[in-house]
């Protein structure tokens, strides 16, 4: 053949169709090597994986984060969990999780506070600011302080990153992550089986309980309501759901405790037992 012109045109349609893109990337990465940033090393990865639904946990934004939060909580909502509806009841709750939010470790996510109808006793939380708790929860507060206190605790958990890190080691685990990272689907997976069937380890339960008491008292809630909700739950007679995911619940007390002597009191604000009562009054009747 004489020429480049001549060679194309007899070359084989099918074959074409795939010569041409790889002609552009092989361009493309030509001009990024041969064209250096001062003072910035060539990564390659964000090129190579264009398009592909790649995430590094160990080094996740605050943005990809969110992002993947919402990715599991649509995944949550479709088919494990169901929402409580009553605007009243929401609209209390949130008002108290924004108010600890503000407080928390990471006040510059957008969180979000949502009621799961099951009256089990629990709460949990995901990644980027997503909180869940049980209308059983709820019910069993005696006071508005306890309740904080466990949006406090599960605001810890995203506080310390704890679901991320419970990925990553998942996704090592089971050999699917990769040098590039771990494909989005794959993590919304991981995440949404670790939020809903996997308790924390000792060192997350305690460090949310530090990361929680600490956001309780900024708020101004009576840290006392963290331990008298814990007591008062074991003292039932079946461990609730709430705690039988979460180990060593009686050193945790015994922490919160010794936390809790060594600083001023906080006073009794959230403790007035029948002002809960009827700001919940709605979800008491059901």
């Amino acid at each position: 053949m004489s020429n480049w012109k001549d060679f194309f045109a007899n070359y084989p349609l099918w074959r074409r169709r795939w010569f041409y893109p790889l002609i552009s990337v092989v361009v493309a990465l030509s001009l990024c090597l041969s064209t250096p940033l001062p003072g910035r090393a060539i990564d390659l990865f964000p090129l190579l994986f264009q398009g592909v639904q790649v995430l590094q946990l160990s080094n996740i934004s605050p943005r990809q984060e969110a992002d993947l939060g919402k990715q599991i909580n649509q995944e949550i909502l479709s088919s494990k969990v169901r929402l409580y509806r009553n605007p009243e009841i929401n609209r209390y709750v949130k008002q108290i999780g924004r108010r600890l939010a503000d407080n928390s470790d990471r006040p510059n996510l957008s969180y979000t506070f949502q009621i799961v109808e099951d009256d089990a006793i629990n709460a949990f939380a995901t990644l980027g600011g997503y909180v869940y708790v049980h209308t059983g929860l709820i019910k069993t507060a005696d006071n508005e302080a306890e309740l904080a206190s466990v949006l406090a605790h599960e605001i810890g958990h995203i506080g310390g990153k704890h679901l991320v890190n419970q990925m990553r080691q998942k996704a090592i685990a089971s050999g699917i992550a990769t040098a590039a990272g771990l494909n989005r689907n794959a993590a919304v997976g991981i995440g949404v089986d670790l939020a809903l069937n996997r308790p924390r380890s000792r060192q997350d339960e305690f460090d949310a309980d530090k990361r929680g008491l600490r956001t309780l008292t900024r708020t101004g809630y009576a840290q006392s309501a963290m331990v008298s909700f814990m007591q008062k739950l074991l003292t039932k007679g079946s461990v609730p759901t709430f705690l039988s995911t979460h180990p060593a619940t009686s050193d945790r007390i015994d922490s919160l405790k010794r936390a809790i002597n060594s600083q001023p009191s906080n006073g009794s604000y959230g403790l007035d037992n029948a002002a809960y009562k009827a700001n919940i009054r709605v979800l008491a009747r059901s």
